[in-house]
């Protein structure tokens, strides 16, 4: 589990994010949305680490981050896999190359060990004949599915996601989120996604985050999202004709149920 507690950061003197409560359940795909500017980027990178915030403590696992030394927060850096936006494959390595690469730089594993778990990872992503391909050479979504196989290559505690289906078409989206999905379920892992990506929230949101105008407006799962009270939150899922005929036909499948 990842908890933020009481979370603010200003920017120059402009305050971005305002005292955020959050807690982020392992063996849960976790979702952070929000609109552009939302602030949801910066509470992402805060979680991390990348930022510091002026305000508040991130835990993982009850461990403060803030509390750790040097040798500490490198150990935990270990037990973090990252899913960056672009993929960020490097364009001289192969796809078994891009994924040996947090093995070759942090884990103390032999050659023939990296190579077995780099063999493992691509075959969990579905990918075994790609092996000697360089990421030119295959599509937007197998470049994205290379890019969860390293990021997982460590076997990580936490996986962080930012914007993981930008680019792709709906249905590489779909295969990437129940990948992702499958994944955190499988190896109980402490997934956080970063997407302002309707179809991901509803498929695989298990526990939503919605960050407005750098406040927490409102938590819950792809299930209750439709009964939500948020103006905020309903004028940013339901922006579309067909989200918000979905939410008005659920709503009366609910109310007819309960009557």
């Amino acid at each position: 589990m990842i908890e933020a507690k009481n979370i603010s950061k200003w920017f120059d003197g402009q305050r971005v994010l305002y005292d955020i409560n959050a807690k982020f359940d392992t063996g849960k795909t976790n979702l952070i949305i929000g609109q552009s500017g939302s602030g949801k980027t910066v509470f992402m990178k805060c979680l991390i680490g990348l930022l510091t915030p002026e305000e508040g403590e991130i835990l993982y696992d009850g461990r403060r981050f803030r509390d750790l030394d040097t040798v500490q927060k490198r150990q935990l850096r270990t037990e973090i896999g990252m899913l960056f936006q672009g993929s960020a494959l490097f364009d001289n390595e192969t796809v078994l190359g891009n994924v040996m690469f947090p093995l070759k730089l942090f884990s103390s594993m032999s050659r023939a060990e990296q190579l077995e778990r780099a063999h493992f990872c691509i075959k969990r992503v579905g990918l075994e004949n790609a092996d000697e391909k360089f990421p030119s050479e295959i599509s937007g979504g197998m470049q994205k599915r290379v890019a969860i196989a390293r990021a997982i290559a460590l076997n990580p505690k936490y996986l962080f996601c930012d914007e993981p289906n930008s680019g792709l078409d709906p249905r590489t989206s779909i295969l990437i989120d129940e990948l992702l999905s499958d994944i955190t379920h499988e190896y109980g892992i402490t997934t956080i996604i970063n997407t302002h990506d309707m179809n991901s929230v509803l498929g695989i949101g298990e526990h939503i985050v919605f960050i407005n105008k750098g406040h927490c407006d409102w938590t819950g799962n792809d299930k209750n999202i439709f009964r939500s009270k948020s103006e905020s939150l309903n004028d940013f899922v339901f922006a579309s004709k067909l989200f918000r005929e979905v939410k008005s036909y659920l709503e009366k499948e609910y109310n007819d149920s309960n009557n």
